[in-house]
């Protein structure tokens, strides 16, 4: 049985091996695997877990560069199909640490994974697999909106499914309109994950215990609000969680969300206390967030220890 099934956004990220240098002006790049969905696949997988992806890529050498890198990592890639006309999505990047990572999606005239279509799900594997993460990006676009309505109507509101607030201006035409779509989300999944202002477009404030308290209301079981520098929230009805972050000298923070993804589903597979789950999530993330790539930056259960016993920086 599959662990961890992710369904959504992937795509080779292009990202610059010069640190703080404009795009204007980098001259050498690195190819990756991207899309935060499949990343979270790849956490999981390299914490142990059996984890897959259903997606969709252009019928390109980018989109067989998916395959094996998916396979590389140890992610079932038996749910990724092809778009004929479509091209993988690439996503560029400029790497100006501590805190300014712009990205620039390229996803025209349509991204292939957003053309997931309800009838070509294997509603038996999204019902049978332990847990089942979505994002909302795959809410922007039809077909791959009912899709994903599709899957949770299978899946039944079962334990561990799970929606990252994953909110991407770029792909909506408002703020409104992902709120909409959030909400009817919600009445779906079990746990609800975001950074303040993912939790916003959620929930309307920014203020973490209301932000958190409106998701519960919403009706998940578990709410878990990133902060940043002010740490993660976690509230169920009957415990509030508080963990710091983990020092780390940033090199690139756009993979820690999806580290941090991959060590929560591999804390809440486990049944370990909310307290540690968050921090190990913690900790995965800002491994990653000290490291260029984001793949091929997931940290093991045995990296993720050695900094949380303090044998290890992040």
């Amino acid at each position: 049985m599959t662990e961890v099934l992710t369904i959504g956004r992937v795509g080779v990220d292009i990202y610059p091996l010069q640190i703080g240098v404009s795009l204007r002006e980098v001259e050498t790049f690195g190819k990756y695997l991207g899309g935060s969905p499949s990343n979270v696949a790849v956490a999981a997988s390299r914490l142990g877990r059996r984890a897959a992806v259903i997606t969709r890529t252009g019928a390109d050498p980018f989109g067989a560069f998916i395959h094996d890198a998916l396979r590389s990592y140890g992610v079932d890639d038996q749910y990724v199909s092809e778009v004929e006309g479509l091209p993988t999505p690439v996503t560029f990047c400029e790497i100006r640490p501590p805190e300014d990572f712009p990205l620039y999606f390229y996803r025209f005239p349509k991204a292939p994974d957003l053309e997931i279509y309800p009838e070509e799900l294997d509603l038996a594997a999204i019902r049978d697999a332990g847990l089942f993460w979505a994002t909302v990006t795959g809410l922007s676009q039809d077909p791959s909106r009912s899709a994903h309505f599709a899957a949770w109507e299978a899946r039944g509101r079962a334990p561990l499914t799970v929606l990252d607030l994953d909110y991407r201006p770029m792909f909506w035409s408002s703020a409104q309109a992902a709120r909409d779509q959030v909400r009817k989300a919600l009445q779906h999944v079990t746990v609800a994950v975001g950074n303040l202002d993912e939790c916003e477009v959620a929930t309307g404030t920014r203020k973490p215990y209301e932000a958190a308290r409106a998701l519960l209301d919403q009706g998940v079981e578990l709410a878990i609000v990133k902060q940043g520098s002010g740490g993660v929230l976690g509230m169920t009805a009957d415990e509030t969680v508080e963990v710091p972050p983990v020092p780390v000298e940033v090199v690139n923070g756009l993979g820690a969300g999806d580290a941090f993804g991959g060590a929560l589903c591999d804390g809440l597979l486990a049944g370990r206390s909310l307290e540690r789950t968050l921090r190990f999530a913690n900790a995965a993330g800002a491994i990653v967030a000290g490291r260029l790539a984001c793949a091929p930056a997931m940290p093991t259960a045995k990296e993720v220890e050695a900094v949380l016993s303090g044998k290890a920086h992040a």
